[in-house]
């Protein structure tokens, strides 16, 4: 028999004064930060625990989450990055097949992670979708709506938010195989356990340093590559990110950018990036390869993107894939370095793996 599932009322309430009431979900308590959504249909471990989350409260689409547990094998770092769910539908016990997993709300307690269910997600996301990316609250112990209004005006924006000295690694280590033909040196902002993986399934030893370090300390291990990872936060609020990239470049080493990377590759050449409306978020994502015509369907998390107006100005930078929901850039070259990067995530975990073939013109860019 299945022990039910005590749930507390909860409340959501955005900065714009909408409120959304429903149930708990994993640690009674109260959380803040900034509110999106993900259009995933599954996978919903790994979005969890993508550092590019941190800071956000996600609303998944999906009308039910929960239902096959929580595996430790499905996980993109050591710790849930959300500061929050909210969902529809919420299982509370694990029914996969699996013996190894455990439930989500037992993987949410754990965890400390505050989330609301029973919420219409599809009122909420086009409300999100209408009238931007704002910040919220949530709560399953205040009952208040003022006291709610002002530990919600304590929560600072996402723009000018340097958040990825917050998830970046604290000390060195090195991933893969010692004997493998590349040794790439990886600027961790934020990077994701698949992505490592794609690396060292290509061929590479990976060098994983703390998004701070110099480009020196970087260079003194003598890598043939260098790969700028993933991230949360404002790219524009990291300059010293941003001058280390600019010396990786110019080293005249391969460069290979993913998301907050390819945004930190835009802005060390003169270009800037900007906070969109509502961000892009799941793993169905139309892309167009320029240079192939081919479209390519991707997983994306990212609330800030690169200006198209600003690449078209500067002679030195190439598009190289655009989004073909907004037109928006997802991928650019510098035609007088060896610098590529993306916007979207071509490791895609969740997502299909249209984009994987990025990880091997890395490989070749540094065979040749």
């Amino acid at each position: 028999m299945i022990k039910p599932f005590d749930q507390q009322p909860a409340i959501l309430l955005l900065a714009d004064g909408t409120i959304f009431y429903g149930k708990s979900l994993g640690k009674i308590g109260t959380t803040s930060g900034e509110i999106c959504f993900n259009t995933g249909m599954t996978g919903y471990q790994e979005v969890f625990t993508d550092p590019s989350y941190f800071g956000q409260i996600i609303i998944m689409t999906n009308d039910h989450i929960g239902n096959y547990g929580a595996l430790d094998t499905e996980v993109e770092s050591k710790r849930i990055a959300i500061s929050g769910l909210i969902c529809k539908k919420f299982s509370a016990h694990n029914f996969s097949r699996l013996s190894a997993t455990e439930s989500l709300q037992a993987y949410f307690e754990t965890n400390n992670l505050v989330g609301i269910s029973d919420v219409d997600t599809r009122a909420l996301t086009i409300h999100v979708r209408e009238n931007g990316a704002m910040n919220c609250i949530i709560s399953s112990e205040i009952t208040d709506v003022e006291i709610l209004k002002k530990k919600l005006a304590e929560t600072p924006d996402m723009s000018g938010l340097d958040l990825a000295k917050e998830v970046s690694t604290k000390a060195v280590y090195f991933t893969g195989n010692e004997s493998a033909p590349y040794k790439v040196a990886v600027l961790d902002c934020g990077v994701k356990q698949s992505i490592l993986n794609c690396l060292t399934d290509a061929g590479v030893y990976a060098k994983v340093f703390n998004a701070s370090t110099s480009f020196e300390e970087m260079k003194a291990w003598n890598p043939n590559g260098y790969f700028i990872s993933n991230g949360p936060g404002d790219p524009s609020a990291m300059p010293y990110a941003i001058a280390t990239v600019k010396q990786i470049q110019d080293s005249g080493k391969p460069v290979f950018g993913i998301c907050l990377g390819h945004q930190l590759l835009a802005l060390a050449n003169g270009v800037p990036t900007y906070k969109m409306h509502h961000g892009h978020r799941g793993l169905n994502h139309p892309v167009k390869n320029l240079e192939t015509g081919i479209s390519e369907i991707t997983s994306q998390n990212h609330g800030f993107a690169v200006s198209r107006a600003d690449v078209a100005k500067n002679p030195n930078i190439e598009i190289t894939h655009i989004n073909l929901n907004d037109d928006t850039v997802e991928g650019i070259r510098v035609k007088n370095a060896k610098a590529f990067s993306v916007q979207h995530h071509p490791e895609a975990s969740p997502g299909p793996h249209d984009s994987r073939y990025l990880f091997h013109q890395f490989i070749e860019m540094m065979q040749n």
